[in-house]
Order: structure tokens, then C-alpha cells, then sequence
């Protein structure tokens, strides 16, 4: 109790310290969407950036160097997450792993029932509920950050799983406050997921990355960059799909979007 209370002190200190120039400078030229947001959330994301600074570490892999506008950048990114929310700041999640480009990792996977075959595989990011981190190539997460009309986003789909994984599970559930909230997420994920799978089987073009078709926590990182990244288009085409989203984040990205 008391360490909490120390920790939620030292949160409020942090959130409403002046932000750095330097940083400020960064985010404005780096992170697109921070243009659009208004001016309150402007300032609940720059309160929100100074925590995770605090408490989270980066290490550069491969050779690469961490930096103040890689450190800013992502945080930017990844607290968009946060806004309007109460929030332990991805409490998992301890470091945070950088390489310059998309990386190379061993990989095992099953293509037969009594079938597997192992082979290297690239990656633009991963993170896992037992890693304590979580891995991004900084390549990627610049595109993300400089272009959101790509739909795709790297660090809100690694996030995304940080936040799946509160409820203590991987299942694309994140943590929802009462029963009847928890109800009425599954239905339309459930029923959002069979779709796309089905889409994905048949060929069918989605809007939605149909990778979200491999399981229901690939399913829910997937959503969470569409919501962000192509509102306009999630609400029109998955209307209760961008309702289910619109109430946990409390956001509604339409407001802010680049999208055209």
C-alpha cells in the first residue's frame, strides 16, 4: 500500500512537471497525430510521456543508439493508449528493446498436425505477458509515427498487447471493469474475429490487417491500430467494432485522424 501510494505521488509530480523544450520540439516533428489532438489531450499525453520516460528503460540492439527522439517517440505512440483513462502505465512491461531495422528471429511453427518446421523469420516488433518487454524496429516505428494514412502501426499494435495482457491472460480481453462490459466485448470481438477469419479463409479483401485472423489477441492489436490509424473507414465498414473500441478508450479517433 505504501509503495503504491508513493508511486501514484511521484506520477502526479511527474505529470504535472514542465515538459522538456527539447522534447516538446521532437514530438511536434516526429508524431503526426499529436498536431490534431486538442488541447487538453495535447497535455494529458506530454503528463502521460513524462511517467513512462521515468519508469521504463530502452536498450538499442544490434548497434543501434538510443536517443532522445527514439525514447520520445515512442512513448508519444504508445501513450495515445492512455488518454482519458485510469491507468498503471503497462505495468508489465519493464524495457523496452530498439533495433535500427526489422530484425531476424528464430521461429518454430506447426504446418501439419504432427508437422513443424523451424526457420528464421523477420520482425518489426513483439512483446509476450511473461518477456517483461518488449521489442520494436525503429524503421517501423518512424514510418508509424510520420505516416498514419498507412493503417498500419507498429508500436500501438505491440502496446495494443501490454494492454491485453492486464486481465493476467492473452485472449485479446483487456481489462474491462464489470461483468456487463466484459459481456458485451466478447459478443462483437467474437463475432468481428469469426468474420474476418472467414474473410481471410476466402480470399476476401478486409479492411482489417487479416494477420488479426491468426488468434484473438492478434485480433485486438490489429483492431486497436485501425481504430487509430483508419477510423473514418472501421466505423463506416464495423460499426460496432468502433463502438466497443470508442468505450474502452473513451477516444474517438475520428476527431483526430489524418485519414482521407
Amino acid at each position: 500500500m505504501i509503495l503504491t501510494l508513493l508511486r501514484q505521488r511521484s506520477r502526479r509530480r511527474l505529470r504535472t512537471r514542465p515538459f522538456p523544450k527539447k522534447w516538446l520540439t521532437l514530438v511536434q516533428q516526429h508524431v503526426v497525430f499529436f498536431r490534431r489532438l486538442s488541447a487538453s489531450d495535447r497535455a494529458e499525453l506530454l503528463g502521460h510521456i513524462q511517467v513512462f520516460l521515468a519508469e521504463k528503460r530502452f536498450e538499442g540492439c544490434g548497434g543501434f543508439a538510443i536517443t532522445d527522439e527514439v525514447r520520445v517517440t515512442i512513448a508519444a505512440q504508445a501513450c495515445l493508449l492512455l488518454l482519458h483513462r485510469k491507468t498503471d502505465y503497462f505495468p508489465g512491461l519493464l524495457t523496452i528493446l530498439v533495433y535500427p531495422l526489422t530484425y531476424m528471429v528464430e521461429e518454430k511453427r506447426q504446418i501439419g498436425e504432427h508437422v513443424w518446421e523451424e526457420g528464421t523469420v523477420s520482425r518489426l516488433g513483439e512483446t509476450g505477458r511473461r518477456m517483461g518487454s518488449l521489442v520494436l524496429s525503429w524503421g517501423a516505428v518512424k514510418h508509424g509515427a510520420t505516416d498514419p494514412s498507412y493503417g498500419k502501426n507498429v508500436v500501438l499494435h505491440e502496446f495494443a498487447h501490454q494492454l491485453d495482457f492486464e486481465n493476467d491472460a492473452t485472449d485479446g480481453v483487456p481489462g474491462l471493469a464489470t461483468r456487463e462490459q466484459q459481456l458485451a466485448w466478447t459478443a462483437v470481438m467474437r463475432a468481428e474475429f469469426a468474420s474476418l477469419r472467414a474473410a481471410d479463409e476466402n480470399g476476401v479483401p478486409s479492411l482489417l490487417d487479416t494477420y488479426g485472423a491468426t488468434d484473438p489477441a492478434e485480433f485486438f492489436a490489429v483492431s486497436v491500430e485501425a481504430f487509430f490509424e483508419r477510423p473514418h473507414a472501421l466505423r463506416a465498414h464495423h460499426p460496432k467494432l468502433y463502438a466497443e473500441l470508442r468505450k474502452y478508450f473513451q477516444q474517438n479517433p475520428v476527431e483526430f485522424s489524418a485519414e482521407r
